[in-house]
Parts: C-alpha cells; sequence; structure tokens
C-alpha cells in the first residue's frame, strides 16, 4: 500500500494558501488541485505551489473591479473573474470550479474543503455533491459552529455509503485544541469542564483571513452568520475600528462542545470556547490554552493544561494540524472506514 497521499483543496483564501504552502514540508504529500470561485488548477504530478503562490499573492476571485492599489505601502486585495488562481499559469477560468475537482474522482485521495462556511450547510451541501459523485475517499474541513456538525450527521449514511472519511472540524479550533482537550481528559474519569481560550494575532495575515474574521464577528453580541454575510468589507472595518483592532469573544459557538460529546468526553454544556483576535499586531493578544478539569479514579479533583507557544501562527496551528488530520484520516480510510469523525474520535478513547 502507497502512502503517497494525492489532495486537493477548495478555496485559496488564506486557509487554502496556507495549506498548500504547509503541504511542501510534509512527507508524502502532493497537491494536484485547487480552485477558486472563477478558476481551477490542475496537474496531476502535482501543483507547482511557489508558482501559484505568487500568482495569487494580493488577490483572489471576487466580485469586484480587479483594481490593484496600495494603502500605505500595503498591496490591497486585487478582485475579479481574472484574479486568484485564474492569474496563475496553471489556472484555467470556470464557471464550475468545485465540479471540475470532483470530475478528478479516484485520481484524488483526499479534499482539504477550505471554503468561506458562512451558511451553515454550505460546508455539508459541497460534501454531498462528492458523495453524489460517488467519490471514495477523504474530506477535510476547518469548520467552526456546532449546528453545522449535525448537517453532516444528517449525511452520514451518504458518506459512508459512497466510501467518503469525513474529518470535521480540524483545524486550530475546533481540531487541534479539541484533540489536546481530548488527551487531557485521559488522566480523569469523569471530566467536570473543557475551557479553551485562545489568542490570535494577524496584523500580516489580515488581507488573506478576512473571511475568518468575518467568521468571527458572526460571533458577537448583536452579529449572526446571517448579518456577518452580508456585510461590506467596509462594515467589518468599521467593526474592527469600533474595538482598536482587538476583538474579544465569550461563549462562542464552536464545534468543540459536540466533537467533545461525540467522543465521549464530555456533555457539550461543559465547554466552554472565547478568544482574543488582534488584527494590528502579529503577536497573540493572550496564550492560547485548554484547561481540562475532572476527577481521577481515586477521587482527586485536577486541572490539566495544555498550552501553545506564542511564537506559532494561526496558519501553523490550522494547517499543520489540518494535514495531520488528512493524514490520519487516509489511514481510517484504506482500512475500510467511513462516515462523520471529529478531531477528538482520532484520539485515544475515553
Amino acid at each position: 500500500m502507497t502512502n503517497d497521499i494525492n489532495f486537493a483543496v477548495l478555496g485559496t483564501g488564506g486557509i487554502g494558501r496556507r495549506t498548500l504552502e504547509v503541504s511542501t514540508y510534509k512527507d508524502g504529500l502532493t497537491p494536484v488541485a485547487a480552485c477558486d470561485r472563477h478558476g481551477v488548477a490542475i496537474d496531476r504530478d502535482g501543483l507547482d505551489v511557489e508558482e501559484l503562490l505568487d500568482a495569487t499573492e494580493g488577490n483572489v476571485a471576487g466580485d469586484g473591479t480587479g483594481d490593484t492599489r496600495t494603502d500605505g505601502g500595503t498591496t490591497v486585495k486585487q478582485r475579479g473573474e481574472n484574479a486568484g488562481v485564474a492569474a496563475s499559469s496553471q489556472g484555467e477560468p470556470t464557471s464550475t470550479p468545485i465540479d471540475d475537482v470532483v470530475a478528478l474522482g479516484e485520481e484524488i485521495d483526499a479534499v482539504l474543503i477550505a471554503l468561506p462556511n458562512l451558511e451553515h450547510d454550505f460546508v455539508p451541501r459541497v460534501a454531498e455533491r462528492f458523495a453524489d459523485a460517488d467519490y471514495e475517499g477523504v474530506l477535510i474541513d476547518v469548520l467552526k459552529r456546532s449546528r453545522v456538525i449535525g448537517e453532516l450527521e444528517s449525511r452520514e449514511d451518504a458518506f459512508a455509503d459512497s466510501g467518503i472519511t469525513f474529518v470535521c472540524g480540524a483545524g486550530a479550533t475546533p481540531g487541534f485544541l479539541t484533540g489536546a482537550a481530548a488527551l487531557a481528559a485521559q488522566s480523569f474519569v469523569a471530566v467536570e469542564a473543557v475551557e479553551i481560550r485562545w489568542g490570535v494575532g494577524l496584523k500580516s495575515g489580515y488581507e488573506d483571513n478576512r473571511g475568518t474574521v468575518r467568521e468571527d464577528i458572526a460571533h458577537l453580541d448583536g452579529y449572526d452568520m446571517e448579518t456577518a454575510r452580508e456585510m461590506s468589507e467596509e462594515e467589518i472595518e468599521a467593526v474592527v475600528e469600533e474595538h482598536d483592532g482587538v476583538i474579544e469573544f465569550e461563549d462562542m459557538e464552536h464545534a468543540d462542545d459536540v466533537l467533545l460529546e461525540r467522543a465521549g468526553i464530555c456533555d457539550a454544556e461543559d465547554v466552554t470556547v472565547g478568544g482574543v483576535l488582534d488584527v494590528r499586531n502579529d503577536e497573540k493578544p493572550t496564550t492560547t490554552t485548554v484547561r481540562v478539569t475532572g476527577r481521577t479514579f481515586d477521587g482527586e479533583r485536577g486541572t490539566n493544561t495544555f498550552e501553545l507557544d506564542d511564537a506559532t501562527s494561526m496558519a501553523a496551528n490550522v494547517n499543520g494540524p489540518a494535514l495531520g488530520y488528512l493524514k490520519a484520516a487516509i489511514r481510517r480510510n484504506r482500512a475500510g472506514e467511513y462516515g462523520v469523525f471529529g478531531p477528538a474520535e482520532l484520539m485515544p478513547g475515553f
């Protein structure tokens, strides 16, 4: 059985771009396809990641005019049908980018879905298109919202029938930190609370991560996914300005809760997620920490704490784990295990 993995990336915003870059540091991974709204790049022998990233730097496929300008020395994203992947020498304009990747079928072992998740059923519907085409392989996403898990679970039989192993919420949180919580829980026979507190500094990556910022804003009081989806770039900037570039989040609807419950770690109501986002500084505004409190078999009560080093970036903590979960999912898929899995289910059982 070969260990080589050919994979595709749907979406070349911040997460998609960094996935391609990080994959060049991982053994056995070959990106063979990438797409955005208007373009697709396919090379069965492996994409030239450096050329693709250089060609798409500072521009994305969108609905704007395609103008390029600078603001204080910072390149503002170029938009339009000929931007993004279509600007690469490997890219081709297309009106059906996802279908073009679906059509590759057995030529790809895995697909990482890095598309904006501003509709709760959007990623599940994309995954369903692969199942409808009888795709046999791995799907990975880095979704955040708890309610999306239910949308995926309702499609689990279709995924299993097709031969799909779907790992949901496989980024940083949920994902990396969900797995850390599952591991930390092994000390206990009963878990009382899981507290996840993240810190992200995004100054240098803000342009490439506006979709992520938009999703985060949906967690603020007075906003939801529907209102965040309709906000203009100017309105997003106004929210950032209102918070002086540092936005704090409490009791977020992050899927860590239902994913830890799926794995039998604790009840979803015992999980809390919050964090601090600074879009004007690269340094993290607070250290990312997971605290798991529980009772041991011999009656002691304690708290296990896991911290991420402040030097590790959001990209490192999202894309590295996502590709690691992708590799783990490939092993399960090749062993005939199909359906929907959360990151905590790939850790030691509780």
